[in-house]
């Protein structure tokens, strides 16, 4: 049976979505329908249906031909990191209190994957396991309205994130705080986790800022092309 549209679309938006949140695609990658479409068997439609989703979504952003990841700003990082501030740790703390065995296991479970990853530099396995981690804490907290709108937050810094992966001091560090929050998780402590997360969230601002910044830099002073002076012909003797 033949699926209907809707089905391609939303088949293609969850794949592209998981990509998103996972940090699969580079940032310049270029999403164009027709492409999309065919890599996926479908028509042009549902394919355009699925990245309009996710542009409305803020995953992604039109172009001139196509449609690309947005790219923070400094700016943008640091009002961002602001918000996140204002309301991971009361979320964090509300998780922590709704703890029961089923979840901890989950965390510790999601926990020993980002030890597992980290420890043979999988970036794309730390990349899966921390989105994981996420949902999981997430989906105890008790206003599913917070916990959607810190999902959307946090999913606008997965390619700076992926920047910050690529570097062993930021994702150990990292890796590290995500510990601190696990232990808190682990405990039933609300203060603990409040704590924790806002640590986090500043240390993470701090290392987005970092890789955004160089970034920038390499952008203004590209490398010098290496000019070779010809050689001098020798006088005839």
């Amino acid at each position: 049976m033949e699926c209907r549209p809707e089905s391609h679309a939303e088949r293609i938006y969850a794949n592209l979505l998981d990509g998103l949140q996972t940090g699969a695609f580079a940032a310049d990658h270029r999403f164009v329908d027709t492409e999309v479409a065919a890599q996926y068997g479908a028509s042009r439609m549902p394919a355009r249906e699925a990245l309009l989703r996710l542009v409305a979504e803020g995953y992604l952003t039109g172009s001139t031909r196509g449609f690309v990841i947005p790219t923070l700003s400094l700016g943008e990082i640091g009002e961002l990191s602001e918000v996140r501030r204002l309301l991971e740790p009361r979320a964090a703390a509300s998780a922590a209190g709704n703890m029961d065995p089923a979840v901890r296991a989950d965390l510790d479970a999601a926990i020993g994957r980002i030890r597992d990853a980290l420890e043979n530099d999988d970036l794309v396995g730390l990349m899966r396991a921390n989105v994981v981690f996420r949902n999981i804490w997430l989906a105890a907290v008790g206003n599913r309205t917070l916990a959607a709108t810190i999902a959307r937050f946090m999913d606008r810094f997965t390619p700076i994130r992926r920047g910050t992966f690529e570097d062993a001091r930021y994702r150990a560090s990292y890796v590290a705080g995500l510990e601190s929050i696990h232990a808190a998780f682990m405990e039933g402590d609300a203060l603990h986790a409040s704590d924790a997360m806002t640590r986090f969230m500043f240390d993470a601002e701090a290392a987005f800022r970092a890789v955004r910044a160089h970034e920038l830099d390499t952008v203004r002073t590209p490398p010098r092309a290496t000019r070779t002076r010809p050689e001098k012909e020798g006088r005839p003797s």
